[in-house]
């Protein structure tokens, strides 16, 4: 654990808000270059990715002060502790995909495509930003008497010290890695437009439920499940509808996308047909 990354004079750079950023200027970097890689052609992520960022990081803020309102109610110094640190990754998700819903019917832009183009970077924010969480010792796990553990030191104020833990951390880090990866693979065979995306909410839905059953940190809950949990089955439903409905697209696409070769070649033939038959008679 390193809370503190450096100082430089009077600023104090802390590792969780570093690998923050440097995640966020990972996935910009990854999604500029697929953006021309699979010329998409509208040059718009860039735009696309301040305004995703700035909405997704106030619905983040925003659905925490939800999950937390029973303490804030009992200790309004609560928010001013936490103004730069609590934060709801779910909020941030969804915020941010309704900002982009809404920036690209705004542009005219296909929401579809860029859906599939942002979704492989912003699971690769989150690995990097997990490595941000265990700096800080947020979102820490159960104790746990596995060789598999971490132990923070007792000056951690966020995870108890002293204690082995489950490397929760850790652990979602590697889940979005193999998220991100598995999502570049099927990015080069997805039938339709809008399954890349669909595929990263099942993923991440998945991984983000199993996981919060190895958490310890005080986290919002519904009945049994913690708040992220019950999200986690809404976005699971959501992401398998779209991959289903974007697939059934392909079909329909390609039988049309046949039709026009199959008229185009019928028509080439009987124009070479009447050529022919013009130059008999001549």
């Amino acid at each position: 654990m390193k809370e503190v990354l450096f100082e430089i004079g009077p600023f104090t750079i802390y590792g969780y808000g570093f690998m923050v950023a440097l995640g966020v200027l990972a996935a910009f970097l990854v999604g500029m270059y697929r953006e021309k890689k699979y010329a998409v052609g509208d040059d718009q992520i860039f735009s696309l990715g301040i305004w995703c960022l700035v909405c997704g990081w106030g619905a983040a803020k925003v659905l925490f002060i939800i999950t937390e309102l029973p303490t804030l109610f009992e200790d309004p110094k609560y928010f001013l502790e936490t103004l730069a640190s609590g934060f709801v990754v779910y909020g941030g998700l969804i915020g941010g995909v309704l900002t982009g819903y809404v920036f690209c019917r705004v542009k005219k832009l296909s929401f579809l495509k860029y859906f599939d183009l942002v979704m492989p970077s912003v699971a690769l924010a989150q690995a990097i930003g997990r490595f941000g969480c265990l700096m800080a010792g947020c979102c820490y796990g159960k104790v746990t008497q596995s060789a598999f553990h971490i132990v923070f030191p007792a000056a951690c104020n966020y995870a108890p010290g002293g204690v082995p833990l489950i490397p929760t951390q850790l652990i979602s880090a590697a889940a979005d890695f193999l998220n991100f990866f598995a999502l570049l693979f099927f990015a080069k065979r997805a039938k339709s437009d809008g399954q890349v995306g669909g595929l990263y909410l099942i993923l991440y839905s998945i991984g983000r439920f199993i996981i919060e059953c190895f958490r310890d940190d005080p986290r919002g809950s519904v009945g049994p499940l913690s708040t992220s949990q019950f999200i986690a089955i809404f976005v699971l439903a959501a992401g398998i509808a779209i991959f289903v409905f974007c697939g059934k697209k392909y079909p329909k696409e390609a039988k049309a996308e046949e039709e026009i070769e199959e008229t185009g070649t019928e028509k080439a033939e009987e124009a070479q047909k009447t050529e022919v038959e013009e130059k008999d008679m001549d």
